[in-house]
């Protein structure tokens, strides 16, 4: 029996209209959390489920507040109960960006999400809920999953001392250069799972910022443009790029020009993706979640093809090409992502 779901359903029928509600599943993601629709005659709602022992809902609530009150397309949050984990939202409805893309409306799509993102970068501090940085320790902690989880765990290589030296060498370098960058407001997940397509409008709705930060500017471009679920021609990442380049500069978020703003694009995809890569592994060693495998070698491929374009990187992009890869193809190659 599902105690939780007897739970969440007895709570969800105290509010008016939602008396007869049996929340139908909608998904789950990739923490403890899932998610229900109910409907109240012609209205749907989402209930979150979020137990408590495993996940922290006030980040969520607080986020959520501000953002939405300053005009960023969160969901509204309807009702709350934070003890029990459990919170009402308005629905924005099942059609994920990446549902939906395609060659015809990428270009539009993209441009969309990026005008979502400007106002999200813009926004102002909220004194009730500062956002932490993304510091040296998290950019650290993030990182190491690669080796942690990826490497020695799901692909069994052992790591020798020079190899670890390499590793240390390689995140060093890429954490100095998101430290570097202008500071602004970070989603963190800003992908094509966490965008919802909206009717009467190309700027979508935003999910999933329960984790949002402090950081460098180009963060949740990467999570964009290097998606980890879907990749676009290097054409189209370029003008994309641009795009959003100008249109931040335009803003005063930053005064770099097209080879900087590159250049830090370049290196925090790469740190993005270690870090994604070993979760990846992580949500399938730990959590049971294999079809995440199917997406680590495309992550892993954008990480070869970031780091030959780094001549600090070389020896790293030369380890990655004869040892990590022909690992992921052994055992990686041909396994099919998570479905939708």
């Amino acid at each position: 029996m599902d105690i939780r779901l007897s739970q969440l359903t007895d709570w969800v029928r105290q509010f008016p209209g939602l008396a007869q509600a049996s929340p139908r599943p909608v998904s789950g993601d990739a923490s403890f959390r899932r998610y229900f629709r109910v409907t109240n005659h012609d209205t749907t709602f989402i209930v979150m489920d979020a137990p408590p022992e495993h996940e922290d809902c006030h980040p969520f609530v607080a986020i959520a507040r501000h953002w939405h009150s300053h005009g960023v397309a969160v969901p509204a949050v309807v009702e709350q109960d934070l003890a029990q984990g459990f919170l009402l939202l308005e629905d924005f409805g099942d059609r994920l960006l990446l549902g939906q893309l395609d060659a015809t409306n990428a270009d539009r799509c993209y441009r969309g999400a990026m005008a979502e993102l400007l106002s999200i970068q813009q926004l102002p501090a909220d004194p009730a809920f500062p956002l932490p940085p993304y510091d040296n320790a998290l950019l650290n902690r993030e990182m190491a999953l690669f080796p942690d989880w990826l490497l020695t765990r799901q692909l069994g290589l052992e790591l020798s001392n020079g190899e670890r030296c390499l590793l240390d060498t390689s995140f060093t370098f890429l954490r100095e250069s998101a430290l570097a960058q202008p500071e602004v407001t970070v989603h963190r997940d800003y992908h094509s799972r966490n965008l919802l397509v909206r009717p009467d409008t190309d700027r979508p709705g935003v999910i999933d910022f329960q984790d949002a930060v402090r950081g460098p500017i180009t963060y949740d471009l990467v999570s964009l443009l290097k998606d980890c679920y879907v990749r676009w021609p290097e054409s189209d990442v370029e003008r994309w790029l641009e795009h959003y380049r100008q249109l931040s500069l335009d803003a005063g978020l930053h005064h770099a020009d097209a080879a900087t703003f590159r250049q830090w694009f370049e290196l925090m995809g790469m740190q993005r993706h270690l870090k994604a890569a070993g979760i990846f592994a992580r949500l399938a060693i730990r959590d049971g979640k294999t079809g995440y495998l199917g997406d680590i070698p495309r992550t892993v491929q954008y990480l070869v093809d970031a780091s030959a374009r780094q001549g600090a990187l070389r020896h790293f992009h030369e380890w990655l090409l004869e040892t990590v890869m022909p690992a992921i193809e052994t055992q990686l190659q041909g396994t099919e992502p998570a479905s939708l």
